[in-house]
């Protein structure tokens, strides 16, 4: 039901009693069945970085990113440190803990604890990552953190002509919000942004549903799961 204020007009739900805004995120370092989601270290990480994305050999990961992909590992470098170690975006590498290599990073961007709202993005996930059971679990170890971080909202956003950004999203749980035309532009086009979010109203089934799916007994011997993501999810 709706509410309304004492002039009959229709109003957005109250925050929680002594609701404060969350802290930001301190580069945290979390912990999967499969996969350690850790803050990014261009010594550590950029060998295990470079090579598995070189696995791309076609470039098609790189289409939609800002930057990439990098002749050397010298270019790479430069990339990380004049644009990763910031607090926002606050990146992180995505561990295989099978082999202890890094394949792939992401970041917390648009961090707004006012409006406790925050992003998911800048995504790279290299073929030893892609389709696997790892990047599923890195996407929902890092909304899990935000949301225990006391988050109201969740972000995910990519240009609206990235058909596999948008059905990640939709698989992971976002609701698709729409597109804003000629958000910006980058690589000499033009680029209109598509919009999703989960809220924390939805997400506890979200989490029950990766919780679902992440666990050892979907999967068979072989490593192949026996039910999809979007089985558990329903209609969330």
């Amino acid at each position: 039901m709706t509410r309304t204020n004492e002039l009959g007009q229709p109003i957005g739900d109250a925050l929680p009693a002594g609701w404060q805004p969350p802290p930001a995120p301190s580069r945290p370092i979390l912990q999967g069945m499969r996969v350690r989601v850790e803050p990014l270290d261009p010594e550590r990480h950029i060998v295990d970085l470079f090579e598995a994305n070189n696995l791309d050999q076609s470039g098609a990961g790189w289409t939609y990113l800002l930057a990439g992909p990098f002749a050397d590992l010298a270019e790479y470098r430069n990339w990380m440190e004049t644009s990763c170690m910031g607090d926002d975006p606050m990146f992180s590498a995505y561990i295989d803990l099978a082999t202890g290599k890094a394949v792939g990073l992401g970041s917390y961007l648009r961090i707004t604890p006012s409006a406790a709202s925050i992003e998911v993005g800048h995504l790279r996930f290299s073929p030893k990552l892609q389709r696997t059971p790892l990047s599923t679990e890195a996407m929902y170890l890092m909304m899990k953190h935000a949301f225990d971080l006391g988050y109201r909202r969740y972000e995910w956003k990519c240009d609206a002509l990235n058909a596999p950004s948008r059905a990640a999203a939709e698989r992971y749980g976002f609701k698709f919000e729409g597109v804003f035309r000629q958000a910006l532009h980058y690589r000499g086009r033009n680029r209109d942004t598509a919009w999703f979010s989960i809220t924390d109203k939805e997400w506890p089934a979200v989490r029950a549903a990766h919780e679902a799916w992440l666990d050892p007994a979907n999967f068979d011997t072989g490593g192949q799961q026996l039910k999809r993501l979007s089985d558990f999810m329903g209609d969330n």
